[in-house]
């Protein structure tokens, strides 16, 4: 970057929206990991029109650019690595539509999660995808990370509630994938492709999401187990039963609560797991499908069932749930983590984590969505203590190849990103990875999107 190239983004897009003074370069520097790099300057576009505009700048001068939303993310997927411009799409922040016969939203990248909720509640609409910071992450991040959450058992991830795309790529070039149809198979999907690409192939400017009719109750049981395993069996015994809930989430023994207030939900310490399962319908049938769920919790050998007889209550055994990433806290530093493992696999890959913690004692609380076989093992430590950092690297290595090992792989919702792309190879088959680098290079010849990420192999020369 030069003064040259930051008057010549200042003269097309305007003053105010290319920054690049040492503070304001600092607040764009980082994500919700430990990652941290300063970009060359930050640009905050209003429309499709300026982001084309400042890739055809970026390209042309082979400018490394990092799009950016609320920087949520947990896989340094927004951390500007080899500066140049940080692409903020915060501003772009409209619903352009809601669309109550068609059972879509068209919204700018910007939208954060829960605005779009609230918007399609008006109407008796949801949108599935509901990652843990949906009050704070954008529909642009969630694309690019195919993000998912505690429903995607029933509902499945983002990429299954994306109809079609606008996307701005690397020369500027402005592209639409899919439509507003549920149905459409005329040529390659290419929607598809662009979500969970990380923003490594095109920068998304405008998404066509698909809402599904809000239902109309929900009930909560919490079981809790003496040993992880019969959570497990508990769960699959309610999903042969012919029961598919909402939610089905696990908490290891050694999850706190945030606080005295929020100890409804929350693991007691002579446990080995709970478990939280939510159903959904019509409440003529809540009553059924809620017992079937305390059976089989009871026929998995569960020491205790709770069942919430409202709202307020189910509230409060979500607490527990919800607070624990807060808690966690409390304990020192955390490296939170995020492996998929098949179902059938959760107990052994528990104890894996937990004989890793004890080789290299470290503490490893683990919870997750056991029903899609989602974990997150977290890592507590103390950043200042090198020695101990070491070890937590390598708790985490092995952590993603035992996770592979078992059948599963290294992300369930977070992604790539920066923070696991060293380990990537190992999870891909050889041909299939040759063909995503290929593609990478098909859509950003002169690698200027989000450089570094996702593989190792798309570094910038220096």
């Amino acid at each position: 970057m030069n003064a040259r190239i930051i008057k010549e983004l200042r003269d097309r897009l305007g003053k105010g929206r290319v920054l690049d003074s040492p503070v304001e370069r600092v607040v764009y520097s980082y994500d919700a990991t430990w990652g941290e790099a300063l970009p060359d300057v930050v640009v905050l576009p209003l429309s499709t029109e300026e982001v084309s505009t400042t890739l055809k700048i970026a390209n042309r001068e082979r400018i490394p650019v990092v799009p950016r939303g609320a920087a949520s993310g947990l896989s340094g997927g927004a951390v500007p690595v080899e500066g140049g411009i940080c692409l903020s799409l915060t501003r772009m922040n409209r619903i352009l539509e809601i669309n109550p016969d068609e059972l879509i939203a068209v919204v700018q990248p910007g939208v954060v999660n829960m605005d779009l909720q609230k918007a399609a509640a008006t109407y008796g609409f949801f949108f599935p995808p509901d990652p843990a910071s949906w009050d704070m992450a954008t529909l642009g991040g969630n694309v690019a990370e195919n993000a998912g959450g505690p429903r995607c058992l029933k509902y499945g991830v983002t990429r299954d509630y994306v109809l079609g795309l606008e996307v701005v790529l690397a020369d500027g070039q402005v592209m639409r994938t899919g439509g507003r149809t549920i149905k459409n198979v005329a040529g390659y999907d290419l929607t598809r492709l662009f979500v969970g690409s990380e923003g490594t192939l095109g920068v998304v400017t405008e998404i066509t999401a698909k809402l599904l009719p809000k239902p109309a109750a929900r009930a909560t049981v919490m079981g809790i187990f003496d040993e992880i395993e019969q959570a497990c069996e508990a769960v699959n015994g309610v999903i042969t039963s012919g029961v598919l809930p909402l939610t089905t989430e696990i908490m290891g023994g050694g999850c706190p609560a945030a606080g005295p207030r929020r100890t409804g939900g929350a693991a007691p310490p002579d446990v080995d797991a709970t478990l939280l399962i939510d159903v959904e319908g019509w409440p003529s049938a809540l009553a059924q499908e809620s017992d079937v769920v305390a059976r089989a919790c009871q026929a998995a050998g569960a020491r205790e069932v709770r069942r919430a007889g409202d709202e307020e209550e189910a509230e409060r055994l979500w607490a527990g749930r919800r607070s624990i990433s807060a808690a966690l806290s409390n304990l020192g530093d955390k490296l939170g983590e995020d492996i998929a493992v098949p179902r059938s696999k959760i107990p052994e890959m528990v104890r894996r984590i937990r004989a890793i913690g004890k080789k290299y004692d470290l503490r490893t609380p683990i919870f997750g969505h056991v029903g899609d076989g989602n974990l997150h093992p977290y890592l507590i430590c103390d950043r200042t203590d090198a020695e101990m950092m070491e070890r937590v690297r390598q708790a985490a290595g092995e952590t993603f190849t035992t996770a592979i090992e078992l059948g599963g792989t290294l992300t369930g919702e977070h992604g790539i990103g920066l923070a696991k792309r060293d380990y990537l190879n190992e999870g891909l088959d050889p041909p299939a990875r040759e063909k995503m680098l290929a593609i990478k290079r098909l859509f950003d010849p002169n690698n200027i999107l989000n450089p570094g990420k996702m593989f190792a192999e798309t570094e910038r020369e220096p």
